[in-house]
């Protein structure tokens, strides 16, 4: 017998939070789930497919078929992705505040093609031979081929500071953060998350690189071009199955939530020398312990004072002090984050160096470059996270007694031990590189190949990829869930700045370093000569005392939801 819509509707399980495509309450068995983070994450991996796939040759491109010098292609490149980097904070602030995550998504993905397009053109008018550069070595391409190809360059740059740090978000808001089955998934979502992107960088430095330097660069343009239509397409056929957060479809969107938390502080600074007799904030006590409540009362409590009422001034509300004193919370566990990070900007550049030093030969006669090396990071997460799903998790959750096995700063916690332990072995890896060179007389002789083999370096690129599975995925669920709803594009964008920052602080220690110790310190251009390995333990020891920070922060820090405790 058929029921009647009228009693399907009635039996029909809603997600508090969300709507569906028509601004109705989003049902739980037409919408979200799986079956639409699927959509999302295709997005990202050809995202991702397409940045990495200009990222990763940009300074080749630069310096061929544009005939930049090297120093000034590398300042441009670097120019680019510090951009790049810091784009998604104003992406995730637009689609937080006025358009709403899958609208900017959309909006993205169309700048992101068009940069892309052009990007092709641009390629495409120099094989077409409005550039003399391949009949004039000292010829150049013409101011107009450069204009449009930085145009271009910057183009891309902006959709993926809107794309990146919503997408993410928008993924996640697919499962219900009231269903205890679902909160578990969306756990699961970001590793499966991690893993997926990770597997569309590794594909598209392989293959698009290659395209670029031995087909032509039209095509290794096109390419990603091509991928980032087809994401848009598939995206969009999702469109009626995804949850869209509250306000998706209203007039007032969360351009409001700004304000109210800003004047949370605004008011609790004008009242800082009133007394606060009680508190009676609305702090979701009932979803907290009688100590976990306590341990609320006890911090923060200036920003109670805004919930005091004066004549003329409006008092703010329990929910705006709560997410107030959220945002402030986060702040120690996100600057303790960017210290344990800094080790993390070296397999890049002191990893790849050493490796060139060292005998690269893994079969006879076949010699790979240093920086293949890199191609374990992402073997490393393709083993760990299933290991990390179908191992760890059960293990932990019959040890914890914990649904989620572990908490989500415990997680992040491991992340920093582990980096802590990499540093500490890429020492003594460097130490034992140059003990060989001194034993065999080529402590001088910088050109020379020390006798030692570049898989004693494998071990270091490994633990990278547990690290980002520890450390990094950890800190995006983290931020996600433990800012209000409202803000969660820009909990994600403040957990991708961390690692661009840390790279400025890496940098940062480099050339306080190197001017305290010299040229012939511990950077000396013969690394044979030099001392990276003193840099290692350092960056071991500070990450060892931002772990302790961190341990000490974590203590006191109270989740949002008990259930995460």
């Amino acid at each position: 017998m058929k029921i009647p819509e009228e009693e399907v509707a009635l039996l029909e399980d809603y997600v508090s939070d969300s709507v569906d495509h028509r601004g109705f309450p989003a049902g739980k068995s037409s919408t979200g789930g799986w079956r639409s983070a699927w959509f999302i994450i295709g997005v990202e991996v050809a995202e991702r497919f397409a940045y990495f796939g200009i990222a990763c040759n940009l300074i080749t491109y630069l310096t061929g078929p544009l005939g930049q010098s090297t120093a000034k292609a590398a300042v441009n490149v670097n120019t680019w992705s510090g951009t790049a980097s810091i784009l998604p904070i104003l992406g995730a602030f637009v689609a937080d505040a006025y358009l709403g995550r899958y609208r900017t998504i959309v909006v993205a993905s169309l700048i992101y093609i068009l940069g892309l397009g052009l990007l092709t053109l641009s390629a495409s008018l120099i094989i077409m031979g409005l550039s003399k550069q391949r009949n004039d070595a000292s010829a150049k391409p013409s101011i107009w081929v450069n204009t449009l190809f930085f145009c271009s360059l910057y183009l891309v740059a902006i959709g993926q500071g809107g794309h990146k740090p919503c997408v993410q978000a928008f993924g996640a808001d697919q499962f219900d953060a009231e269903d205890p089955k679902e909160v578990i998934a969306r756990g699961s979502f970001f590793n499966w998350w991690f893993l997926s992107l990770s597997a569309g960088i590794s594909i598209s430095i392989i293959v698009v690189a290659y395209v670029q330097e031995n087909v032509n660069w039209a095509f290794g343009f096109g390419i990603p071009c091509l991928f980032m239509v087809m994401a848009l397409a598939i995206f969009l056929l999702g469109r009626k199955i995804y949850r869209y957060p509250k306000g998706h479809h209203e007039e007032v969107n969360s351009s409001n939530t700004f304000a109210r938390i800003g004047r949370v502080f605004v008011i609790a600074f004008k009242n800082r020398k009133l007394r606060l007799e009680h508190s009676s904030l609305e702090l979701d006590q009932g979803l907290l312990e009688d100590g976990q409540s306590e341990k609320r009362k006890d911090r923060l409590n200036f920003l109670a004072k805004a919930m005091i009422s004066r004549e003329g001034v409006e008092p703010c509300s329990g929910r705006d002090v709560d997410d107030a004193k959220a945002l402030v919370r986060l702040i120690p566990i996100w600057i303790t984050y960017v210290v344990s990070t800094i080790p993390y900007a070296q397999y890049i550049t002191f990893f790849t160096k050493q490796g060139v030093t060292v005998d690269r030969r893994i079969l006879p006669g076949v010699e790979i470059p240093a920086a293949s090396l890199l191609s374990f990071v992402g073997v490393s997460i393709l083993i760990s996270v299933p290991i990390y799903e179908r191992v760890f998790l059960p293990i932990a959750r019959k040890i914890t007694k914990k649904p989620f096995g572990i908490t989500m700063l415990q997680r992040i916690g491991a992340g920093m031990v582990l980096s802590v332990f990499n540093m500490m072995l890429a020492a003594l890896v460097e130490s034992k590189r140059l003990k060989i060179a001194r034993e065999h007389g080529l402590v001088d002789k910088p050109d020379v190949t020390v006798p030692m083999s570049i898989w004693w370096f494998v071990p270091q690129y490994l633990l990278l990829g547990m690290i980002d599975l520890f450390s990094m995925v950890g800190t995006q669920e983290f931020f996600y869930d433990q800012v209000p709803t409202e803000l969660r594009s820009i909990g994600l964008s403040l957990s991708l700045s961390a690692m661009g920052l840390s790279s400025f602080l890496s940098g940062f220690f480099i050339s306080l370093i190197d001017w305290a110790t010299g040229k012939d310190g511990w950077f000396n251009s013969n690394l044979n000569r030099a001392h990276v390995d003193y840099f290692y333990w350092l960056l071991a020891a500070f990450t060892a005392i931002a772990f302790f920070a961190f341990l000490f922060i974590s203590k006191m820090y109270v989740y949002r939801r008990l259930d995460q405790v």
